[in-house]
């Protein structure tokens, strides 16, 4: 065991490692099943209805993903301990993940807690030994290990004292949030971390990637249902059109090298924080793809009026937050 020093975040070649490519696996199958869960509910009539409890479990999903990017670029020491805690983290977003569809429909996470709890259990281990460490940001990362327990206390408060779906119980959740979103802000202001900005550019472009690959996902299944003989030609041109779409997003994103032009700190938690809806929306254009596969092959309750919203809008968000971020 390696003591856990910060990183040098002016380090030549920096680029994600196998395991933080394994961890974006995990963050692949959750994603994957809340918009799948998404695509079916709007298929079937009520997307708007169930839209709040995909806005919930996705920023669920995206904070768990970034909680750990943004510690491993500024501390990544690829030892056995980090290397263990990091898959103690995967293994409760696993159970989160398998949770998903009954959490969906639901909002009743009681099983999912258990996975979230295992999540802070390693998250929180990986603060101690960067406080630990016998350096000068000893007091930033306390103050991130002890935020994430209280934010973790507010999430097993949600649970028990709240019913699931209530009025009450989605208040509470944002204010749990709202907690969440605010422990960096506290804990940097001890002593800023030092990410690495070319990493943490590639980071989020990794996961760019994850959220167009929904799109892609219902292209191939409505190009797979040329091979059945169902909606031949609208299920062509729907397919191809997403294909051109998901293609254009992905050269738009990257039609620039340096997305985070600065280490400054208040414009990279604003750069960072304004990836959620974008991530967001990307993937809910391969949701929205597959409803409109759903009114081609007769499968949708919907018509293509309604499904239109659900391509057209998260695409819409998607462009507006790229410009803005």
């Amino acid at each position: 065991m390696r003591p856990l020093h910060p990183r040098d975040p002016h380090e030549p070649h920096r680029a994600s490692t196998q395991l933080e490519l394994l961890f974006d696996l995990v963050s692949v199958i959750a994603i994957s099943a809340i918009t799948a869960a998404f695509h079916h509910a709007a298929s079937e009539g009520h997307g708007l209805d169930v839209l709040p409890n995909y806005i919930f479990l996705f920023t669920a999903i995206w904070w768990a993903w970034m909680n750990f990017t943004w510690f491993a670029s500024a501390f990544d020491n690829d030892d056995q301990i980090y290397r263990w805690l990091t898959m103690v983290i995967m293994c409760g977003s696993l159970i989160f993940a398998g949770g998903v569809g009954s959490i969906f429909e639901t909002l009743n996470f009681k099983w999912g807690l258990i996975g979230w709890i295992i999540m802070r259990i390693g998250m929180i281990g990986l603060w101690l030994r960067a406080a630990e460490s016998g350096t000068t940001y000893r007091k930033t990362a306390l103050r991130y290990a002890v935020g994430i327990a209280v934010a973790q206390a507010g999430w097993v408060a949600l649970n028990v004292l709240t019913a699931p779906g209530s009025p009450t119980f989605l208040l509470f959740g944002i204010l749990v949030f709202a907690l969440e979103f605010s422990v960096p802000a506290f804990a940097e202001r001890a002593r800023p971390t030092p990410w690495h900005r070319h990493h943490i550019i590639e980071r989020y472009g990794l996961l760019t990637i994850i959220v167009l690959g929904e799109g892609l996902l219902s292209v191939a299944h409505g190009y797979g249902l040329l091979f059945e003989g169902n909606a031949e030609v609208d299920a062509a041109i729907i397919a191809t059109s997403g294909l051109v779409i998901t293609f254009s997003l992905w050269a738009l994103y990257f039609c620039e090298t340096e997305h985070l032009r600065t280490n400054d700190n208040v414009t990279a938690f604003i750069w960072g924080y304004g990836h959620l809806p974008f991530f967001m929306g990307a993937a809910l254009i391969g949701g929205g793809i597959g409803v409109e596969l759903d009114v081609a092959d007769n499968r949708a309750v919907t018509d293509y009026t309604a499904a239109a919203w659900y391509l057209g809008g998260p695409l819409a968000l998607c462009l507006i937050v790229l410009w803005a971020i």
